[in-house]
């Protein structure tokens, strides 16, 4: 099948219309900026001269800034610590018109800090600061009460798990379970130490890597990617799984059809961080939008082609996704195959 120009404008132009719950890790990402000229006396590495820095929204925080960019409203659930990274995420959070009302203080554990060093335009180490024990029962009813106070007014909930411990199985079963009753389309970037409880979620959307682990074999052919597809749909229960492929796209598979193949848009790739958030967050808002779930998927493959040709997370806007699709239906790259084809 091929999309038409007249659905695109469709979808693109019905973006921005959703409030979208995003339930998960909230970090903050930090960018130093600068060049290599020599190697340090003191050890065998490069000496890195800083330039310039940047700070912006990472973890749930970025896919909150995905959907924001994207027109819909996000409502932002987790929790940070009672820090001056906290106070550098909520201004930015601010500055982005997320609202920080819903989110919970935990003094227990640091805000997520993730450093990343640049170097003509490659990552030359990455450093992290963290705490990645779950939350206290107190903490985690805090969390769960802000989510049911919210449930009412959502169409959709976005679960972002970075492992970095907001995401236990308890507060996952009673929120699958919420939103199964509410019949409200719950997606979830999994982890692998969890992936097991993700069941019966609308989308899950795993790397190659990540389903492969999960399933218990290698991706190394179509065959093992459609044994691995259908036998995770079937084990969680789940309505799809998208599997991202990196230069080999991503692939949809639901119940009872054959999965379905989209390609990779051609782009030079700079930077990967973020792309996943980017994916998620963009089918999402474009299912909130009318678009069935092979359309949604459609649109937020052009999302991360977008994003993963500039440094550093990076949202995409409506108008940059009705570009993209609209050049590449024009050279005939939009063609969507499934495996019975």
């Amino acid at each position: 099948m091929a999309l038409t120009i007249e659905r695109i404008d469709q979808i693109t132009d019905g973006l921005g219309r959703a409030r979208i719950l995003i339930l998960g890790d909230i970090m903050l990402d930090e960018y130093l900026f600068g060049s290599v000229n020599r190697i340090s006396p003191e050890a065998p590495v490069p000496v890195v001269e800083i330039t310039s820095s940047k700070q912006i929204l990472g973890g749930s925080a970025n896919v909150a800034a995905n959907i924001c960019t994207l027109g819909d409203e996000p409502i932002l659930v987790g929790t940070v610590g009672d820090d001056e990274a906290s106070v550098k995420l909520l201004r930015l959070m601010r500055e982005k018109g997320i609202s920080g009302d819903s989110i919970v203080y935990d003094t227990s554990r640091q805000t997520t800090i993730k450093t990343r060093v640049m170097a003509h335009s490659q990552q030359v180490v990455r450093t992290d600061r963290e705490d990645r024990h779950e939350l206290d029962a107190k903490t985690e009813r805090k969390v769960l009460a802000q989510f049911s106070a919210l449930a009412d007014e959502i169409q959709a909930v976005i679960i972002s798990d970075y492992g970095k411990g907001v995401i236990s199985a308890s507060l996952l079963e009673r929120v699958i379970d919420i939103c199964v009753e509410k019949d409200i389309f719950i997606a979830v970037d999994p982890k692998e130490t969890h992936f097991f409880n993700y069941k019966r979620v609308s989308l899950i959307t795993p790397n190659h890597h990540e389903a492969g682990f999960a399933y218990g074999l290698r991706i190394t052919s179509n065959k093992d990617l459609t044994e691995v597809g259908t036998g995770l749909l079937r084990k969680l229960e789940a309505r799809s799984i998208l599997i991202t492929r990196g230069a080999d796209g991503m692939s949809l598979f639901r119940p009872g059809v054959e999965p379905t193949h989209i390609p990779a848009f051609a782009r030079k790739v700079f930077d990967v961080t973020g792309a996943g958030d980017t994916v998620i967050a963009t089918f999402v808002s474009a299912v909130c939008a009318g678009a069935d779930l092979v359309e949604a998927a459609v649109v937020a493959n052009a999302a991360a082609g977008i994003t993963i040709g500039e440094v550093g997370t990076a949202s995409v806007t409506p108008g940059q996704l009705k570009r993209e699709l609209r050049l590449n239906i024009k050279n005939g790259n939009l063609i969507i195959a499934t495996s019975g084809t």
